[in-house]
């Protein structure tokens, strides 16, 4: 790294970081998270639809059917964003609103919703970074076998030509995928999302394809979209050891392997980690001849998401009981390992530009100040403890090209429902009407002065 480029990240003061001029600061959702209005304007049901009228498959037997109302309300979380500094919202666009069945007849009000959320962020002066799919497949495509056939995957693409050649005059970065991890293991293999499999054969076939549909997307925005850069988001969970007994430490080779190699290592053109393959038994017989090449295609930027560590044990009954700091999910906050997974993927991948996509915490969000607001001051020593982390990164010559807090707003947490917070805005009850936490006023600084001081 330049003494130039080390001095644009130089601490202002002791516990201060200064971030490049060039970092972009910024927020995300997903379509299905916030949106709500199911059922308006032509839109067609999706899996995580008839998932969530299936009796206990969320927590509070809630659905995203109104959510955040943000269908109707995008105006005013644009201006609310504008408010808060956001140089860059990441959203997801629902695949149901563009085509309803999947394939076949494109729903025009469904692009026109996207085009004015679009126009609307670029007249605010914010950057539009939206995701090609998170999650909500259409149902007649799950009807019809869902990611366990290639046909969803060819299908993906032809829907991504379609966004394209609506958006892509005006967008300049994409992403084509959030988390295929998530969709294929949670969807296909534990069941417990959208569209709510349990079988491991399954699993592994949508994974696949997932990485096939992205490889196929990936070559439509080359196509439509030329200057526009494009790559796909992954969740990274760094995995340790629940002790150095070599049983611990297979499972915690083999975690790693299906959670976070089993993804990233196609991407940069060294196929499905072999060891994996075997344990898990994969012949792949899904791979067609071209398919690696087509995964490893040239990606502009590899989204990351993280949250936190995981502990693996041979015990699977085993339950970590460690005494360590935990959001209100369970989850250990432990921010040295963003910065040890940026290091990892540099070292050993050394992909041109990466974006932190998503980081956030939900918190009890108990805590009220004087005028009412949520006080959630742990929300705010938990995303600078991780900004640390990736301005450390930056120092080092990593080229981490900015951070989106996860999320906006407080929304449906999938099969959580209501009841997990990540927002840096409240979203009340009934009324949803949008009050900004003591975290978006701390947010706001950051994104305007580009500093992030080491919180009281």
């Amino acid at each position: 790294m330049t003494s130039a480029s080390t001095s644009a990240i130089a601490s202002t003061r002791p516990g201060t970081r200064r971030f490049p001029a060039t970092f972009r600061w910024g927020s995300a959702t997903s379509a299905y998270q916030i949106e709500g209005a199911v059922a308006a304007d032509g839109r067609g049901e999706s899996i995580w639809d008839r998932f969530c009228a299936t009796p206990g498959a969320i927590a509070d037997g809630s659905s995203g059917a109104e959510a955040c109302d943000h269908y109707r309300r995008w105006a005013d979380d644009i201006a609310l964003m504008r408010d808060l500094g956001l140089q860059a919202y990441r959203f997801s666009i629902a695949w149901p609103r563009i085509v309803p069945d999947g394939v076949g007849a494109i729903n025009q009000r469904g692009l026109d919703f996207y085009e004015r959320l679009v126009d609307g962020l670029l007249a605010a002066g914010i950057e539009p970074a939206p995701t090609l799919y998170h999650w909500d497949l259409p149902q007649a495509l799950q009807d019809r076998g869902g990611w366990t056939v290639r046909a969803t995957a060819e299908a993906f693409a032809d829907y991504a030509s379609v966004v394209l050649e609506r958006l892509g005059d005006r967008v300049p970065r994409w992403m084509t995928l959030n988390e295929p991890f998530v969709s294929a293991n949670h969807g296909y293999v534990t069941g417990e999302h959208a569209p709510g499999i349990r079988d491991e054969r399954a699993g592994l076939a949508a994974a696949h394809h997932l990485l096939v549909g992205h490889g196929l997307a990936l070559g439509r925005i080359r196509d439509l979209a030329p200057t526009a850069q494009a790559g796909i988001v992954l969740n990274f969970t760094p995995v340790v050891p629940a002790s150095d007994e070599p049983a611990d430490v297979a499972a915690a080779e083999l975690v790693d392997g299906v959670e976070n190699r089993w993804y990233v290592e196609p991407l940069a053109g060294l196929g499905y980690p072999a060891d994996t393959r075997e344990r898990l038994g994969w012949d792949g017989g899904e791979i067609l001849d071209g398919d690696l090449e087509l995964i490893a295609g040239r990606i502009d930027a590899l989204g990351v998401n993280f949250y936190s560590r995981s502990v693996a044990s041979a015990d699977r009954e085993a339950t970590d009981e460690r005494a360590v700091p935990r959001t209100s999910m369970g989850w250990e906050i432990h921010p040295p390992s963003l910065g040890g997974l940026l290091r990892r993927l540099h070292e050993h991948y050394g992909f041109s530009r990466y974006v932190i996509t998503e980081n956030g915490a939900a918190m009890p969000d108990e805590e009220r100040s004087d005028d009412g607001r949520v006080a959630d001051h742990d929300r705010i020593r938990y995303v600078a403890a991780h900004l640390a982390e990736v301005h450390d990164a930056i120092g080092e010559g990593i080229p981490v090209e900015g951070y989106f807090v996860w999320s906006l707003l407080d929304n449906f947490e999938w099969a959580h429902g209501y009841g997990p917070r990540f927002g840096l805005v409240e979203v009340e009850p009934g009324s949803l009407r949008r009050v900004p936490k003591a975290s978006a006023e701390w947010y706001r600084e950051v994104c305007h002065t580009g500093v992030v001081a080491d919180p009281l």
